[in-house]
Parts: C-alpha cells; sequence; structure tokens
C-alpha cells in the first residue's frame, strides 16, 4: 500500500473539453491548490482544500470508471508532490495519461511520461509574469501549449510570442468563456493566416458552469 496522499477536488468521468484529445471520454483527476489567480479562473473551488486521498484510493477510483484515457489537472496538479508516482502507476495500468499544467513551474521530468497541456498566460489572465519560457524546450511533439484569450490585445500579444514555440507542438488560441467571442477569434485567426487551432471548451458548450461534468 501507497502512504503518498494528494488534495483532490475532484474525480469523474466526462467528454474531454479541451486540447486535441477534445471529444474523448476521459477521466478528469481535478488536484485542489494552485499558485495563481488568473482572472478568468472557472475552478476557483480547486484553489484551496480539497479532500485528502491516498494514491491507491486515486487508482481505485480511477480503475472504477472504466475509460483509457486520463487527464490530470487542477488547481495546478504540478504542486503535487507525488504527481509522477501516480503518472507512473497510470502508466502500469495501460492509461493514457494528459497532465494539464499553467507554465509556471517545471516540467522536465513529467514530458517525457504524458502528454502536456501547457499554458502560457496572457496578460489579461494578470499572471503572465510568472510564464517560465524555459519549459517550452522541454515539450515534446504532439504535446500542446494553449493561449486563453480575453481580449484583442490578448490576441496580438498571444501572436506575437509564437516563435517561440518549437516545430511540431499544437498551439491553441482559446477564447475566455463569455469574454471573446469565438467567432471574432476565428476571424482574427483567418485573417492573420495564423498556424493554430481555434479552440473551444467543448464542457461548456455542452454542460455549461456545472461542476463535475
Amino acid at each position: 500500500m501507497s502512504s503518498e496522499s494528494f488534495y483532490v477536488a475532484e474525480i469523474f468521468a466526462s467528454i474531454q473539453g479541451e486540447g486535441w484529445y477534445a471529444g474523448y471520454p476521459h477521466i478528469l483527476v481535478r488536484f485542489s491548490g494552485c499558485n495563481l489567480e488568473c482572472t478568468y479562473c472557472d475552478t476557483s473551488y480547486a484553489r484551496k482544500g480539497g479532500v485528502r486521498l491516498e494514491l491507491d484510493d486515486i487508482m481505485r477510483n480511477i480503475k472504477s470508471l472504466r475509460i483509457k484515457r486520463v487527464l490530470i489537472t487542477g488547481g495546478e496538479p504540478i504542486l503535487q508532490t507525488g504527481l509522477m508516482m501516480l503518472v507512473k502507476r497510470l502508466l502500469d495500468e495501460g492509461l493514457f495519461v494528459s497532465v494539464e499544467t499553467n507554465g509556471t513551474l517545471p516540467i522536465r521530468d513529467l514530458t517525457p511520461l504524458s502528454h502536456i497541456i501547457m499554458d502560457i498566460k496572457t496578460p489579461g489572465s494578470g499572471m503572465n509574469k510568472y510564464n517560465l519560457y524555459e519549459n517550452l524546450k522541454f515539450l515534446k511533439e504532439g504535446d500542446e501549449v494553449k493561449f486563453v484569450l480575453t481580449s484583442r490585445a490578448d490576441y496580438e500579444w498571444s501572436k506575437e510570442k509564437l516563435y517561440l514555440i518549437p516545430d511540431g507542438i499544437i498551439v491553441d488560441f482559446s477564447p475566455a468563456y463569455n469574454l471573446i467571442s469565438p467567432k471574432e477569434l476565428a476571424k482574427w485567426i483567418l485573417r492573420d493566416r495564423l498556424d493554430v487551432k481555434l479552440h473551444l471548451q467543448l464542457h461548456k458548450i455542452l454542460w455549461g458552469d456545472e461542476r463535475g461534468r
């Protein structure tokens, strides 16, 4: 039995709403605790608190949901000291693992083991000064970088950052929920002929703000 424990906000089955694998059934493991306070945060309940669960309890929860893809998110999952151990246990079970991170903490050790979805925080988030750009060199082909845009100014700022992104990395431009029209963002991307993916939050389209879906 493992004594490693984690602070967990929720574990549930859903249709993945974000990133390259959006639309596929996933198990979401949402950890509690975050080192940022983004202006547009839609999971503020996961910033603090949570239920303390041991690794074996988390694994039992995951196995009971009988889905082969797992998304580890937060909060900020890299704050959990046992994260690497959890990822390795999931891989040993033959599961596909994605980790969604805010991009302000080192990912070097995690990148070889999992699919990474990493934010680059825009000025509109209020957190862009914390971006750890060094992380970009550790991303592998097929990993993702996500810009959440709150305004046209965020779009222009993000466009200027694209030169930093290594070849083979998927770039998502996502309109912050209810702050930018997806249609307007699509027009800007087409006008500028950007090689980025328009990224919509499918779970918001399906279930709005309903928690645990």
